[in-house]
């Protein structure tokens, strides 16, 4: 698995804005930055040219679509994702097993075909926004923690080269998965930024130090006054940790 090798590498800043002359503005602003995630808004919103034109300025994409479907239908559109040059994407761990070695399989196979690097496919565990009490709404155990672990199993089962999960459970995920896996946070915000609609947020310094692998911040860096200045601010803190 490809680990960050610097602490700039280790940020995805997360393009949370709805076109694309928006989003192009943001990564053009920040040269530091090498990893961008688009989501399913601006995904439906643009679709795969934003992609190339975000490749285009030497940038990677982190395709953060949580594909959930049966498993052909999840290892077609893996496909295409592999095709539009994708470096990183998500599946729901919940999709079950055979959905995810089948997204893992694929990506494999068309990346070979294609001479390029096989993406990195994350398995979802549970959303950082989601409480235990959301999880017993929809009569899952009411124990995040539980739940997270379980799914970072099967994920590793299944053949994914990573994991999403909130901060709060990196240390229990990688007991469970081992130190080769990724480890995704999603929830991050600097010391001072507001939590926003995320319910397990921690610092960038704080997840880092749990040993998170990457960093998915949005609002913080593009909604900041100067967004390379909170980019490096951030860069900085890590370099403290």
């Amino acid at each position: 698995m490809r680990k960050p090798a610097t602490n700039a590498e280790r940020i995805i800043t997360a393009l949370d804005v709805e076109n694309a002359d928006k989003a192009l503005a943001i990564v053009r602003g920040l040269p530091a930055a090498r990893i961008f995630k688009v989501g399913l808004e601006l995904f439906t919103a643009e679709g795969p040219p934003l992609l190339r034109d975000i490749k285009d300025l030497g940038k990677e994409v982190f395709l953060d679509l949580k594909l959930h479907d049966i498993p052909n239908t999840v290892g077609e559109a893996v496909r295409v994702a592999v095709r539009l040059g994708a470096a990183m994407m998500t599946v729901h761990a919940s999709g079950g097993p055979e959905m995810m070695a089948r997204a893992a399989e694929v990506a494999r196979a068309e990346a070979g075909t294609l001479g390029r690097a096989t993406p990195i496919l994350l398995g979802v565990t549970v959303l950082t926004s989601l409480k235990a009490e959301d999880l017993a709404a929809v009569g899952m155990a009411p124990d995040p923690a539980a739940q997270v672990r379980r799914l970072a199993r099967l994920a590793k089962t299944a053949g994914l080269g990573g994991i999403v999960c909130s901060a709060q459970e990196i240390e229990i995920v990688r007991e469970e998965v081992g130190p080769k896996m990724l480890i995704v946070t999603p929830g991050i915000r600097p010391a001072g930024a507001a939590a926003q609609d995320q319910k397990r947020i921690m610092t960038p310094r704080l997840a880092v130090e749990k040993g998170s692998d990457y960093l998915v911040i949005g609002r913080p860096i593009t909604r900041a006054p100067s967004p390379a200045e909170a980019f490096d601010l951030i860069v900085r803190e890590l370099e403290s940790a």
